[in-house]
């Protein structure tokens, strides 16, 4: 740690300001983590209508700078929601890579009040997510089957009217029930999956975007691109260069 970090600390432990700053109670925290974690919509929504986030009464300071402040906020709490939705059943990968989606946006952010919009949008959206995951307990078995042949399969390009063959269902019906069951459409499904599998190998290997879209059987390198970049807000490369 630099001696101007070391310097801003003290200021900070030393300054009347912190000394009248009171920590909200833990049970709050622990309320409102269970509350993602469990999909709770309702309390989620009224606890950011209620700007918790930004309280300063209960907010502990981590940075003389407001900005700074704020960052830290929020990649701690971004931190713990990944993993008490871990915890509740999320798949690790699709938390992590919520978790990076979010982190990368709020680095760009410049002003206290874009990072605390950004950081009621990734609640809610790790709060959706949590909510569609319980309403996923009454799974009809030929879904089951399609989700397992999906996950078998994402390297390829999976159409619908294999799946359809693959679990004994017309492909209208099928699309229809996978909807209906998952609260997402079957090609959402598909191209959500290749995107998680995407940033494993972005993560982990040194494949370039032109042999994971080729890899993962995209039509297009420009396809693969622009779909990987509405899933997660940048490109292949900028993903990329931001794990390094």
């Amino acid at each position: 740690m630099s001696s101007s970090n070391i310097n801003d600390i003290k200021n900070i432990i030393n300054s009347e300001i912190y000394n009248d700053i009171t920590h909200r109670p833990i049970e709050e925290e622990y309320h409102f983590y269970d509350a993602v974690k469990n999909g709770d919509m309702n309390y989620i929504r009224k606890n950011l209508e209620s700007k918790a986030f930004t309280d300063p009464e209960g907010m502990g300071i981590l940075s003389s700078n407001q900005v700074r402040n704020i960052r830290y906020h929020f990649v701690i709490s971004t931190a713990m929601i990944t993993r008490y939705c871990v915890d509740g059943g999320m798949e690790l990968e699709r938390a992590y890579r919520l978790s990076d989606y979010y982190i990368f946006h709020m680095d760009e952010l410049k002003t206290v009040d874009d990072i605390a919009s950004l950081h009621d949008r990734m609640v809610l959206d790790f709060t959706a997510n949590m909510a569609l995951l319980r309403n996923r307990k009454v799974i009809s078995k030929s879904i089951l089957k399609c989700i397992d042949y999906i996950y078998k399969n994402i390297d390829t390009r999976i159409l619908t009217y294999e799946l359809a063959e693959y679990v004994g269902l017309s492909e209208n019906y099928l699309s229809r029930l996978f909807s209906k069951e998952l609260g997402i459409s079957l090609s959402d499904y598909i191209r959500e999956k290749k995107i998680d599998k995407a940033t494993l190998l972005l993560k982990y290997t040194d494949m370039s975007a032109a042999e994971i879209a080729n890899h993962l059987s995209f039509s297009s390198q420009s396809h693969f691109i622009q779909i990987f970049k509405k899933s997660t807000g940048v490109s292949p490369k900028k993903y990329k260069d931001r794990l390094s």
